[in-house]
């Protein structure tokens, strides 16, 4: 080989400093949510979304103190769930190497595990120490979302109309083919009406929008964007992903009481702000990673056969934009303590 053969070099965008979160650590992550699932898919149809919840809780904070990272839990059970563990303001991780925002939900859908429903993941997300948006002064938001292809032409505040044919034309279909996902509640009448109205086709989940949110911004899964109000703790969990996918989501909070409404305004938050991903985490450098814990649109539930058990997992990184998808198979006798009693 001469001397003059160049060598390529790694995109000067891809590098990470010393004290920022590395590729390496989307792999560990995916060990949390493994575990995380795998606890809580034992108490899959049992009817019992407490002690599911709360299995899945022991199980990701055990192994959260393991990963390599200085974390502090921004988004957590505590004030939702009235949790003991991964509540807001928590440290975990084992204190060494990056400083990092983290963003939990040991299972995004406790009522889907507990009625053997789709869709019900366990999810973490992490970014770098400062840069998830506080959840905390309004807890639900208005949200829109979508894929890469019309990410630059929606605005949440053009009609639901004008919005669906923008979709449609980004993706070069009729508006009759794009399939819009809505949480079903009372409060989404008029949003399922607009929709239908426009020509559009509604796809109703009971729970669980991060999974929605997710399948909206990915090509293939049947789903074009996600509309209606949600939790905001899970709409900046999906802005993590979203990064990594390339889509958008844009929110607005959505006070539920006047005393609510005062709290934002006193934290200094416009409600007539549309906030965009980058507002939701400002972060070029974030992870998500989620496993099934029942089966979905975007993963597999958890299988348990015999001496083995098996999950399916994606993990995005955003500085690379890389997704991967992790399929494993686990000893069984080594997850006896995580397994339901009888």
């Amino acid at each position: 080989m001469s001397e003059d053969t160049q060598y390529s070099t790694l995109s000067s965008s891809l590098h990470v400093g010393a004290d920022e979160p590395d590729r390496n650590l989307a792999l560990e992550l995916v060990r949390v949510t493994e575990a995380a699932a795998i606890a809580g898919g034992h108490w899959v149809g049992f009817g019992d979304k407490n002690k599911a919840d709360g299995a899945a809780v022991d199980a990701m904070r055990s192994f959260l103190q393991t990963v390599h990272f200085n974390g502090v839990v921004v988004i957590g059970e505590g004030e939702k769930d009235e949790a003991p563990m991964l509540f807001n303001g928590e440290r975990v991780g084992d204190g060494t190497g990056p400083e990092v925002d983290v963003a939990v939900d040991p299972i995004d859908g406790t009522r889907l595990t507990a009625m053997g429903i789709n869709n019900a993941l366990a999810v973490l997300a992490v970014a770098e120490r400062g840069t998830m948006f506080d959840p905390s002064a309004v807890f639900y938001m208005e949200k829109l979302v979508t894929g890469p292809e019309a990410a630059d032409l929606v605005d949440l505040r053009l009609p639901v109309k004008q919005n669906l044919h923008l979709i449609a034309k980004a993706k070069g279909v009729k508006v009759n083919q794009i399939n819009v996902c809505v949480l079903d509640r009372d409060r989404h009448k008029p949003l399922v009406e607009e929709i239908r109205a426009a020509g559009a086709r509604t796809k109703f989940i009971m729970d669980g929008d991060v999974a929605g949110a997710i399948a909206a911004a990915r090509e293939g899964t049947g789903v074009d964007a996600l509309m209606g109000i949600g939790g905001t703790p899970e709409g900046i969990v999906s802005a993590c992903a979203i990064k990594a996918l390339g889509g958008v989501i844009q929110g607005r909070l959505w006070p539920t009481s006047d005393e609510e409404k005062q709290k934002a305004l006193d934290a200094g938050h416009d409600l007539d702000r549309v906030l965009t991903t980058n507002d939701l985490v400002t972060s070029d450098n974030c992870y998500f990673a989620a496993t099934g814990i029942t089966d979905g649109d975007l993963l597999r539930g958890v299988r348990y056969r015999k001496d083995r058990v098996r999950t399916q997992s994606i993990v995005m990184r955003s500085k690379s934009g890389t997704v991967r998808f992790v399929d494993a198979e686990h000893h069984a006798s080594k997850w006896e303590s995580w397994a339901r009693k009888a």
